[in-house]
C-alpha cells in the first residue's frame, strides 16, 4: 500500500468513524489530520505543521467579511424586517392559486438574501405562513414542504458566508464575481419551485388572496424597499469596486442598525444576544477553516487530491459525465454533513477536477454553493429539514411525501446551473467583474 493511500484511508476513515460516534467536526477534523499525518511525517513535525496550518487558515482579512455578514444577518433577523418582506411577497405573488404558499417562497428568497441564512428564513417564514396557510385550508405538510424546499433559494443569493468560504479554499476567487453569480441560480431554483406550487395549487385548489388596492400595494412596497436596498448597495459597492467585500460587510451592518432603529424594532436588551450568537457561530466557522486548513495541507503534502483527480478523470473521458458524477457527490455529501464542513473538506479535492475539465472556478464554486445547499433539505443531516417540520408542526416522515414533488424541480435547477455555465457567468461578465 502506497503512503498515499494509507494517508487517505486514515484521514477519511477515522474522520466518518469519529463523526459517527458523535464526535464534533472540527474536533473530527483535527484528530484525523493529526493521525494521517503520522503516516507521512515525525510526531513533532506534525504537530508544528498542524498548529501552523490552524493559525495560517484564519489569517485572512477576507475572512471578516464572514463574521461581519453574520452580525448584519443577526441584526436584520431580530430587527422585524420579515413582516415587511412578506408583505411584499404577498403583493408579488399576486392572484395566483395558492398564492400563499408563492408568498413562502418569494419571502424565503428574499429574507434568506438578507439574512444569510437558510435556517433563520425557514425558522422565521414557517412561523409566519404556516398558520396563515392553514387558516386558508392548505395542507399543513404541503405548506411545510414548500417552506422547506425554497429556504435554499436564499442562501444561494448573496449575501452569504459559501462564497466567501470557498473564494478563500480556491486561491482567492473574486468574491464580487462569486457573489453576482449566485442570483441567476437562486432566483431559478426559487422561479422552478413556484411552478410547482402553482400546478400542486391548481390541482387542490388552493384559495387565491383577495386582491390588494394601488394604495396598499404603494405603501407596501415603500416599507419594503429600504431593506431590499441592503443588497443593491453592498453587492453593487462591491461590483463597482467602491468598496471590498469586507469593507461591504461591515457597510451592511451600519445599514442593517440604521434600518432597525428608523422601524424601532431593535432594543438595547437585543444587543447582547446578537453579539453572542454572532460570535458563537464565527468561532464554530473559525475553528472548522482553521482544522480544515490542516486537513488541506496533509491532503496536499501526500498529493491526495491529484491521487483521486486522476482516478476520477480516468472514470471517463466524457465531460459532461465527470460533472455530473461531482454533482452526484455533492448530493451524497449534502445529506449528511453541513455546508461549511463539506465546503472546507470537498473543495481541494473537486477543483483541480472541475479546472482540469475546463470549468471556470466561478462556475464551479456556484455547482458546489447549490449542491451543498440542496444537503440541507434532505435527510439524515438537513438542519433546514427538521427546522422547517418543527415551525410548520408535521413530522419528518409526514413532509417527506410532498417534499419529494419539490425535489424534481430544485433538481432540475442543479443540473441547469451545472450545465449551462451562462447561468452563473452571464451577470458577473457582464457587470465587468468576471476575472
Amino acid at each position: 500500500m502506497t503512503s498515499v493511500a494509507l494517508a487517505g484511508i486514515v484521514l477519511f476513515g477515522l474522520f466518518f468513524l469519529l463523526i459517527f460516534f458523535g464526535v464534533p467536526i472540527a474536533v473530527s477534523i483535527g484528530l484525523s489530520t493529526l493521525v494521517a499525518g503520522l503516516t507521512l511525517l515525525p510526531f513533532d513535525e506534525v504537530l508544528i505543521v498542524v498548529a501552523q496550518q490552524f493559525v495560517t487558515g484564519i489569517d485572512s482579512f477576507v475572512l471578516l467579511s464572514l463574521i461581519f455578514f453574520t452580525l448584519a444577518g443577526s441584526i436584520m433577523n431580530t430587527g422585524g424586517i420579515a413582516q415587511r418582506l412578506i408583505n411584499f411577497a404577498k403583493l408579488l405573488a399576486g392572484r395566483m392559486p395558492g398564492s400563499l404558499a408563492h408568498t413562502n417562497v418569494i419571502g424565503n428568497t428574499l429574507f434568506g438574501a438578507l439574512s444569510g441564512s437558510a435556517i433563520a428564513s425557514a425558522a422565521t417564514m414557517g412561523k409566519i405562513m404556516s398558520p396563515l396557510q392553514k387558516k386558508e385550508g392548505y395542507d399543513p405538510t404541503y405548506s411545510a414542504a414548500v417552506n422547506i424546499a425554497s429556504a435554499p433559494a436564499g442562501l444561494i443569493i448573496p449575501p452569504s458566508g459559501t462564497p466567501i468560504i470557498y473564494s478563500v479554499l480556491s486561491g482567492g476567487t473574486s468574491i464580487g464575481a462569486l457573489f453576482i453569480a449566485g442570483y441567476l441560480p437562486g432566483i431559478l431554483m426559487a422561479v422552478l419551485i413556484m411552478i410547482m406550487a402553482f400546478i400542486v395549487a391548481k390541482r387542490r385548489g388552493y384559495a387565491v388572496s383577495n386582491p390588494i388596492r394601488f394604495s396598499q400595494a404603494i405603501s407596501v412596497t415603500m416599507q419594503a424597499i429600504p431593506s431590499l436596498l441592503l443588497i443593491v448597495v453592498v453587492i453593487g459597492g462591491i461590483s463597482l469596486g467602491v468598496f471590498t467585500a469586507t469593507e461591504g460587510a461591515a457597510v451592511a451592518i451600519l445599514y442593517a442598525v440604521v434600518l432597525c432603529l428608523i422601524y424601532r424594532s431593535l432594543t438595547w436588551k437585543d444587543i447582547p444576544v446578537i453579539l453572542r450568537d454572532t460570535v458563537i457561530f464565527s468561532g464554530v466557522i473559525l475553528l472548522l477553516i482553521g482544522a480544515s486548513s490542516a486537513m488541506s495541507w496533509i491532503l496536499s503534502y501526500s498529493k491526495l487530491p491529484q491521487f483521486v483527480s486522476e482516478g476520477i478523470l480516468q472514470l471517463s473521458d466524457n465531460k459532461m459525465i465527470l460533472i455530473l458524477i461531482m454533482v452526484l457527490l455533492l448530493l451524497l455529501v449534502g445529506t449528511f454533513m453541513d455546508i461549511a464542513p463539506a465546503l472546507l473538506i470537498f473543495t481541494p479535492i473537486l477543483l483541480p477536477i472541475a479546472l482540469e475539465l475546463g470549468v471556470h472556478p466561478v462556475h464551479f464554486g456556484m455547482i458546489m454553493s447549490m449542491g451543498l445547499a440542496i444537503g440541507t433539505i434532505t435527510p439524515p443531516v438537513g438542519t433546514v429539514l427538521f427546522i422547517g417540520s418543527k415551525v410548520g408542526d408535521v413530522s419528518i416522515e409526514q413532509v417527506t411525501k410532498p417534499l419529494l414533488l419539490f425535489y424534481i424541480p430544485v433538481i432540475i435547477a442543479f443540473l441547469a446551473v451545472a450545465y449551462i455555465p451562462a447561468i452563473s457567468l452571464w451577470l458577473p461578465e457582464l457587470m465587468g467583474v468576471l476575472e
